[in-house]
This record gives C-alpha cells, sequence and structure tokens, in this order.
C-alpha cells in the first residue's frame, strides 16, 4: 500500500507503508545514527516527532526485549529508505515492521530520504504529517494545520512517570540521588545502579520538597518538548538552587540553564544521531556522542549569570555543557548514557556522581 509523507511547507514524499495503517502529525527530524533504531523508537525525547534515518538500510537485526530504553514506541512515524523484513541476528525476537504494527506507529520504506534529510537541513525541522491508511491529501493539510509544533510544548509532562519509585536500593550505596524524570532511558539507570548509587525516580512535576530529601544529589534526565515551556519545573529548580548539588542532560541542561538565568532557543534541524562531535574545553578532548535535541542553551546568557562552559558542540559551536560552581550545577547536553553506543562520553557518568558526591 501506498504512504505519503506532508510537510508544512507543501513538499510531498511518497513511499510505500509498513507498521501500522494509520495517520499521525508530528515534527519532521532525522537521525543520523547507523545502528541503534530500537533504542531511537523508544526514546522518549522521540515523542510526536516523525523520525527519518539516513543510513540506507533499516530493520536488519530486527527487534527483542532486552533492547528498548522505555516500555514503548514514541515517535509519530518512522521513515527509512529500505526496509529489511527478514532480519538476522541471534538476539532477534521480531521484525521492525511487526513491531511498529504493535505500538501503532506508521512507517514509510522507498523514501528518497537523502532528498528529504537535504530539504530538512535547508528548510529546518518543521510540521509534517505522515499517512499509511490511504487519507486525502486534503484530509492530511487540515491535520497538519491542527498540529500546534514543538514550540511552547511542555511534552515532557506528558510522558513523566505517574508517581515516584525506586529504581536501585544497594544496602551499601555509594550516594543517594533523585532523579527527575522528563523522560527517563532505562540505560541511565543502569549505569547509576551499576556505580552502587541509591536511585529514586520523581516526576518531573513534583515539588522540590518531595525530591530533596534524604539525597547527595540531584539528577535531572533527558525529555521532550521545548524547555522553555516548563515553567514551573524551572521555578522548582530555581527554588533548590545550592541546596543540593545537581546535573542534568539533554532536557535536564537545558532546565538547569534556565534556573540559573539563562536562555535557549530552536535549533534550525537539532542534533540527532551517534555521531556528534563535542570538545570538552577544560582538556581538549574530543568525545563522538550520541545527542537528541532540538533546542540548545544560549551562551551569551549563560555566561552572563555565571556559569562556565566546558562542552562545546564542533559542528555549529553550541554549548554542549555547562558548569555553574556558585549553584553547584554541573550538566552536558548530549548523553553519555548512550545506547548501544558511541560508548566515548560514558566515563561522564562517573564524573557526574563524583561531582555530586564531593559537593
Amino acid at each position: 500500500m501506498g504512504a505519503i509523507l506532508l510537510l508544512e511547507d507543501g513538499r510531498r514524499f511518497a513511499g510505500e507503508a509498513f507498521g501500522a495503517r494509520t495517520t499521525r502529525v508530528g515534527e519532521a527530524v532525522f537521525n543520523t545514527a547507523m545502528t541503534g533504531y530500537q533504542e531511537v523508537l523508544t526514546d522518549p525525547s522521540y515523542a510526536e516527532q516523525v523520525v527519518t534515518m539516513t543510513v540506507p538500510h533499516v530493520g536488519n537485526t530486527g527487534v527483542n526485549a532486552e533492547d528498548p530504553e522505555s516500555e514503548r514506541v514514541w515517535p509519530a512515524g518512522f521513515i527509512v529508505r529500505e526496509l529489511t523484513r527478514g532480519p538476522s541476528s541471534w538476539r532477534a525476537t521480531g521484525g521492525l515492521n511487526e513491531y511498529l504494527v504493535e505500538n501503532g506507529v506508521p512507517g514509510m520504506q522507498g523514501v528518497d530520504t537523502r532528498a528529504l534529510v537535504r530539504h530538512l537541513r535547508q528548510h529546518g525541522a518543521m510540521r509534517c504529517v505522515v499517512s499509511t491508511d490511504g487519507t486525502s491529501v486534503q484530509d492530511l493539510r487540515a491535520k497538519l494545520d491542527a498540529w500546534p509544533g514543538m514550540e511552547g510544548r511542555a511534552l515532557a509532562t506528558e510522558v513523566t512517570c505517574a508517581k515516584a519509585w525506586v529504581a536501585s536500593k544497594p544496602k551499601e550505596p555509594t550516594l543517594r540521588v533523585a532523579l527527575l524524570d522528563g523522560g527517563c532511558k532505562r540505560n541511565i539507570l543502569r549505569l547509576l545502579s551499576a556505580a552502587g548509587a541509591y536511585v529514586r525516580v520523581h516526576p518531573l512535576t513534583d515539588p522540590p520538597e518531595a525530591w530533596l530529601e534524604d539525597v547527595d544529589g540531584v539528577f535531572i534526565s533527558n525529555g521532550p518538548g521545548d524547555p522553555a515551556a516548563l515553567t514551573d519545573v524551572v521555578t522548582s529548580l530555581q527554588a533548590a538552587l545550592g541546596k543540593k548539588p545537581m546535573v542534568g542532560i539533554c532536557l535536564g541542561s537545558q532546565l538547569l540553564a534556565l534556573a540559573c538565568g539563562a536562555k535557549t532557543y530552536k535549533l534550525k534541524f537539532g542534533h540527532r544521531g551517534a555521531n556528534q562531535p563535542v570538545r570538552d574545553e577544560r582538556d581538549g578532548r574530543i568525545a563522538i556522542t550520541s545527542q537528541n535535541h532540538g533546542f540548545a542553551v544560549d551562551r551569551d546568557s549563560l555566561e552572563a549569570v555565571g556559569a562556565e562552559v566546558t562542552h562545546v558542540h564542533l559542528n555549529d559551536g553550541s554549548v554542549s555543557g555547562f558548569r555553574h560552581p556558585e549553584h553547584r550545577v554541573f550538566a552536558v547536553q548530549y548523553h553519555p548514557e548512550a545506547s548501544p553506543g558511541p560508548h566515548d562520553a560514558q566515563p561522564l557518568v562517573r564524573e557526574f556522581l563524583a561531582f555530586l558526591e564531593a559537593q
């Protein structure tokens, strides 16, 4: 069956349907990773986004029950150049097509993904609608026009956990951590647990008195949407500044920057992939990192409030990490816990924990 992707500027892409037969709206973005499509699909940071993979063959290794980073598939749609319907991996328990059917997510293959990615790089990430059920173009345009887009959306409050829970409870913890869940991935919890930390996970909307109690530090996770729309969360973080050391990744980095008084802005097409080069300004070392975000922290406003830029994205010079000594804050824009990789930045998790312990 045929499928169609309609962008907000009127550009159309045709392809062959796979996955669920439905119509969904979202933000058209692309991911440059060559592996890890199941981790991409289960990352809550991709909520309401239609993800195009730049690698041409997707589905080769199938899917399994061990690699998901959350309990469900989050993107609104998934677009590939060529779908592999017969996966080849000893770990596979199913195929990508069936996986999307089970999760109600439409897929498209046979798309000129190079042309699509070039269009998004030139014009920026934009609203779109993907349809695999034969909906008319007129109706697709109506659905597209009705979708509000990403800016101003507090999506992290929609993907956060419903109530606090304990993810790791060793008999003799190395330290005690409260994790604010804006769309937390499972590997964050695995690495904190492996380091011997007690980890209590809280909804992002919990008040400070709930997550400051009986912990050595606070960890703010990744997540989707516009950080500037999370005004209540920023207010809570501001109230907690200096009371406990705090670290953050991705959305957590942006929220901590806002709490310190800095500003954020929307990137033209974002950073999404497992090949993002970041330089540590403290020692000049360069790490290849995994990133997934459409917003960034404004450097001038960050430095104006007394923060130190510690990491820089080498593709565009944007802020990839900062510290604020007075407020005891340390954050990075990338994913040191990336699974399946790259693992260049994974030691940063230990640095995070050392920072929390030393403060």
